[in-house]
């Protein structure tokens, strides 16, 4: 039994044609027109193959293939359609539409498993147009309420709540509070190792902690051109040497330690006036709990210590914190045993990135299978992966499934 290499394809490339960039990605941010458009695409599929579409009240999308017993919890999969502003095709869908493709193979193999079977699109995973990332899954697991979820807003004041009845996916389903009996997720790996260890498969055992934090500086507006530089409160080159700290620490953390800036505002962002306002966000990741917490000690020491020499007041919130996670044995062995019987090369991985999975695994036994993608790039236009791995992925995802599903 396996995957239709072709059709998994095409399919990808039919959605890639949402939201399509001229340099090749997608743009289709959460909760857009183009996100409702590619929502839409998934249900019209999901419905010809046979499921029920059910969406709860953070836009979560559930597509069900009846089982043997549909009394039991189903086995899910899925990911995320939404995507960066300069994404690109495979990030997220290729988990959504790997679990189609699992639905769509079931049937032409005339499978009944003893579970049922769903596939998920949860909403926001990316957390690009509203922070924090996977708030959905995370309202799903019970980490947020569903107020702090549907309260989200934008940088422009739309909230997730109110983005969700404009689109017309406010479901009616409560969020969470039944049981799944396992789920797993399908995703390229967003990072160099598959590629250059040449594994076709990642059996993922675990993903690394983060902590997002946005930080408001204020300083003192002025004229650049009277204002001696030694009375000035810049708030730009506070915000410029507390970049440059955020990236040393995450050297000094070498080699799991990752610390980005990846999002400033300035204000009043006008070329003759000394700024003295700035917003920007820092993301923090390593695998290790304790060291993590040592990025967190340093930075905010480091931010307190460059406002003071500057003459800055500082809001720094940390807005976020997803723990270290540990995937669960019985799955990760579902698929290390699909991996092996299906002969592919593997290596068990730990994930960089965070994952819808990451929070589902709180409330249902989880793993994860990763692909590689070209050069390791993600987040980028140019993000690339083969249509024989992302069949290899897919095809271990199936019989992963199955596995569970008839247990």
């Amino acid at each position: 039994m396996a995957v239709n290499e072709g059709r998994l394809w095409q399919s990808l490339m039919d959605m890639a044609q949402i939201g399509a960039t001229e340099k090749g990605g997608v743009c289709r941010l959460a909760l857009t027109d183009l996100d409702r458009e590619g929502r839409d695409l998934f249900a019209k599929w999901c419905k010809e193959a046979g499921c029920t579409i059910s969406v709860d009240k953070m836009g979560n999308i559930f597509a069900r293939r009846p089982g043997k017993n549909n009394d039991l919890p189903p086995v899910m999969t899925g990911s995320h359609l939404d995507s960066q502003p300069t994404g690109g095709k495979f990030d997220g869908v290729y988990g959504v539409l790997a679990g189609l493709e699992v639905v769509r193979t079931l049937n032409d193999f005339g499978i009944e498993t003893e579970a049922p079977v769903e596939v998920a699109v949860w909403t926001n995973e990316e957390g690009s147009r509203f922070a924090p990332a996977m708030v959905a899954s995370g309202v799903f697991a019970g980490v947020f309420d569903l107020d702090y979820g549907l309260s989200r807003a934008d940088l422009d004041g739309k909230t997730m709540g109110e983005e969700l009845q404009r689109i017309g996916y406010a479901g009616d389903l409560p969020v969470g509070g039944r049981p799944v009996g396992a789920y797993f997720e399908a995703h390229i790996e967003q990072g160099p190792i598959l590629e250059a260890e040449t594994k076709t498969i990642g059996v993922v055992t675990h993903a690394q902690g983060q902590r997002w934090y946005e930080v408001t500086l204020t300083g003192q507006e002025a004229h650049a051109g009277p204002t001696p530089m030694e009375i000035r409160h810049d708030a730009l080159v506070g915000a410029a040497k507390m970049v440059v700290e955020v990236n040393r620490i995450g050297l000094s953390h070498k080699p799991f330690g990752r610390a980005t800036v990846g999002l400033l505002n300035v204000t009043p962002n006008s070329r003759n006036t000394i700024p003295g306002k700035v917003f920007f966000t820092i993301d923090f990741r390593n695998p290790n709990e304790e060291a993590l917490t040592a990025m967190d000690a340093e930075m905010r020491a480091s931010v307190a210590k460059i406002a003071a020499e500057h003459g800055l007041t500082v809001d720094l919130v940390q807005i976020w914190h997803s723990p270290v996670v540990t995937f669960h044995d019985k799955c990760v062995g579902a698929v290390r045993n699909a991996t092996q019987r299906l002969g592919f090369s593997s290596m068990e991985i730990v994930s960089g990135a965070g994952h819808d999975a990451c929070y589902i695994n709180r409330v249902a036994p989880t793993g994860m299978i990763f692909i590689p993608c070209e050069d390791g790039i993600s987040h980028n236009e140019v993000e690339n992966a083969t249509a024989s791995d992302c069949a290899a992925g897919c095809n271990v995802l199936l019989h992963a499934m199955v596995e569970a599903a008839s247990a």
